[in-house]
């Protein structure tokens, strides 16, 4: 719902509104808009560039970080100007230089505000008049593979990129440039930028998308340079009156909306939960925070009216701690959904991020610690609060600890849930499909030490920006592996995918929590149920990770229900990552190595060794980046043990070779899937010494499963035993059990017992 409107303005020319107050005869006169003499007014204040004048060489980590770009605007500048003719894809020649030149500008411009140097202003006005003069003649881009091409990059959304950072360039330099130089960069350049990314583009403009909020942030940010009010509100709702195709056009999220929804205050509303989760998962909202926040801290300064930062309930600012909470313990982001392994708070987007939110928010010095991580600051009012904050010993440690995100516009669809104890972090992911980014991956998991995968998700498949793969896009190995269900920790029915693979249905369900418990911190649960993923399945699945004195490390007990109306097929992977240690079953190795299957990712799995599982519980034990972990599963003697590896039907090598075990239950309706996986001892390559190298679990033992409760009984090599005892229907932590086990009463409030 929009709540708030801006009056139309067609002009560049101050405008004044005048609020008459009822007590007495005083008018507050409020300012709405920009005049000339105002710039820079975008990140860069002229109050906020006097006060960072006056703090200049007595604040260590803004300096450095002015310092640092002074050498590589510098550098830049003594190479001279490069604007090539498009025509690369991404990691090509000239998108590198293009996507290099918009850094370049945003920086030069910035130096030229401090450092109040003329050099830097004529270089940033050199490059964008060889810009104005090459643009007017721009066809499209060559590269015709994008559902919305640009014409400096072979997608709109580099384009986007390109237009976002050039406005902050042209905001700092405005003023240094005459009245006839701005406006031939604006009738020639600026404008016509702008109207092909959003009016001649609407199927990348006019959607709720990572890309679109590029796009909303650049059409937005350009018309508060230019005082042009139409573009900001094509900027804030959207290209009015639209009325085009709504059919999908690929896999990118190329279309329209449905219902209309479009315009960066529709890109808050709908893909964040009031929790600050964004629901293409972290990898894309590190991508979309720096538009998100860029553009919102523009609005802040230039449209205060706006109150861009308290805009649904201050979920801007409240996205940055979720996503910092997505993140390992190395600070990298869990690669949910489409995400490339490696990405981390370091990178820029989130020195923006870390930045603004102190500045904006609540100065949570937690911040401040990351910053002095990340060891650069922006160079502007929020980046010198966060110096100036480091400086003064305000940083405190930014602590992790459990935590639910729920998913949807409005919470109630699925979510995702991080359980933290010790050294140990499991991801449980029970959200919605998450947008175009999606995988089908109803109720999957990844488990990490340290920040070390331990159970992987695989992530997306790319090589991002590295031209030889695939012009740096999405390889079509994404859809036919990375998507797929069986490329994941979660349970695979007739070797067919969540949804059978397919957006339009996948997009309409989401799996539902049962509980989440953290309260306890040596017991910490989730439990999620999904209904839809497979017709007449239900699933659900309980993750809790334990700590109790008899083992070494915190243990994760994974319990997967599955209830069914016909009899199935059932895989159940685990993506472990290192080399196999020991098994307690004898398994054999073919010759030559086949396919598991031919289609929905099983095309991609080599299988490199069978069992049949010999006893009730089967164990696999590991050796990675030198710990030792062991895998205890229940199983029955019709179950078959699986090894397999990806790269099958791969030719071009675009796949990891990366190994899988995995239990299957073939002519099976309903069915239990119980495992517990220890983290233990270590080995030590210099010392060549191994140190609590085994299992302490002796025994995992299924006591009850009904409708209401299942029940698992853990023993441990010395012989004490817990009991685990999960509520699958009444769940709530209020409610009272009261239950009978091979008659003892066992009583308790809340979502599950242990003891």
């Amino acid at each position: 719902m929009r709540i708030i409107k801006f009056i139309p303005i067609k002009s560049a020319f101050l405008v004044i509104l005048f609020i008459t107050i009822s007590c007495g005869e005083k008018t507050e006169v409020v300012n709405e808009s920009q005049s000339d003499s105002q710039h820079p007014s975008l990140i860069l204040t002229k109050k906020g560039v006097e006060e960072i004048r006056a703090q200049l060489g007595t604040v260590p980590l803004f300096d450095s970080s002015l310092a640092e770009t002074k050498k590589i605007v510098d550098a830049e500048i003594e190479l001279g100007i490069d604007v090539p003719v498009p025509k690369d894809y991404s990691g090509g020649y000239t998108h590198q230089v293009h996507k290099k030149n918009f850094l370049i500008l945003q920086k030069a411009g910035v130096l030229y505000q401090i450092l109040d140097d003329e050099k830097y202003a004529k270089y940033v006005k050199d490059m964008l008049m060889q810009y104005e003069e090459m643009y007017k003649t721009l066809p499209l881009h060559p590269k015709t593979r994008s559902y919305a091409r640009g014409k400096l990059f072979w997608q709109c959304l580099n384009d986007a990129n390109w237009l976002v950072y050039v406005s902050q360039a042209y905001d700092c330099v405005y003023n240094y440039l005459s009245e006839e130089e701005r406006n031939k960069l604006e009738t020639n350049l600026f404008r016509p930028f702008a109207d092909h990314i959003s009016i001649d583009s609407p199927q990348f403009y006019q959607r709720v998308h990572n890309h679109s909020t590029w796009g909303n942030a650049a059409v937005g940010m350009i018309g508060l340079v230019m005082g042009d009010e139409e573009l900001i509100d094509r900027a804030l709702y959207g290209i009015k009156d639209l009325k085009l195709d709504t059919k999908e056009k690929d896999d990118d999220g190329g279309f329209l909306n449905k219902d209309g929804k479009a315009g960066f205050l529709a890109n808050i509303e709908e893909p964040f939960s009031p929790d600050g989760y964004y629901n293409e998962g972290p990898y894309y909202q590190r991508y979309a925070m720096y538009p998100f926040l860029i553009f919102a801290e523009a609005l802040h300064n230039v449209k205060p009216a706006l109150k861009i930062f308290e805009y649904k309930e201050g979920v801007l600012l409240k996205s940055i701690n979720a996503l910092l909470n997505l993140s390992d313990a190395d600070g990298e982001f869990f690669p949910l959904n489409d995400g490339q392994k490696g990405m981390s708070y370091y990178t820029s987007a989130l020195v923006t991020a870390v930045d603004i939110s102190y500045h904006f928010g609540t100065q949570d010095p937690g911040l401040l610690t990351i910053a002095a991580e990340q060891n650069k600051v922006l160079l502007d009012d929020s980046g010198l609060a966060v110096a100036i904050g480091v400086k003064n010993g305000k940083a405190k440690p930014f602590e992790k600890k459990s935590i639910n995100l729920s998913d949807g516009p409005e919470g109630k669809q699925g979510g995702v849930a991080i359980l933290r104890n010790e050294d140990i972090e499991l991801v449980f992911k029970y959200a919605a499909q998450g947008s175009s980014h999606g995988h089908y991956d109803k109720l999957s998991y990844s488990l990490y030490e340290k920040g070390d995968e331990v159970i992987q998700d695989y992530g997306l498949a790319r090589f991002v920006n590295i031209e030889q793969k695939g012009g740096g896009n999405y390889l079509k190995e994404n859809k036919t592996w990375a998507k797929q269900t069986i490329a994941h920790n979660t349970v695979t029915q007739n070797e067919t995918s969540h949804f059978n693979g397919k957006y339009d249905i996948g997009s309409q369900h989401h799996s539902i929590l049962n509980y989440f418990s953290f309260e306890n911190e040596n017991v910490q649960v989730a439990s999620a149920k999904e209904s839809n993923a497979y017709p007449g399945t239900a699933m659900l699945r309980t993750m809790a990770i334990i700590k109790d004195e008899d083992f070494e490390k915190p243990y994760l007990l994974d319990i997967m229900k599955v209830t069914s109306n016909k009899v199935n097929k059932y895989d159940f992977p685990y993506y472990f990552l290192g080399q196999v240690l020991q098994t307690n079953f004898e398994y054999k190795t073919p010759k030559t190595l086949n396919t598991l299957g031919s289609e929905n990712g099983y095309q991609h799995l080599y299988l490199e060794g069978t069992a049949k599982a010999a006893s009730e519980n089967s164990k696999l034990s590991w050796l990675n980046e030198g710990k030792f972990y062991t895998l205890t599963s229940l199983t029955n003697n019709n179950d078959e043990l699986l090894f397999t590896r990806i790269g099958a039907n791969d030719p071009e090598f675009n796949l990891r070779r990366e190994a899988a075990f995995m239990l299957r239950r073939k002519d099976t309706k309903n069915t239990l899937f119980v495992s517990t996986i220890e983290a233990h001892g270590s080995y030590s390559p210099v010392t060549e010494s191994a140190v609590n190298s085994k299992s302490s679990i002796k025994e995992l033992k299924l006591v009850l499963d009904t409708a209401d409760y299942t029940a698992i009984e853990i023993t441990n090599i010395n012989g004490n035993t817990k009991l685990f005892i999960t509520a699958n229907i009444n769940a709530s932590k209020e409610a009272k059990h009261i239950l009978t086990i091979n008659n003892k009463n066992y009583t308790w409030v809340g979502s599950y017992y242990y003891e």
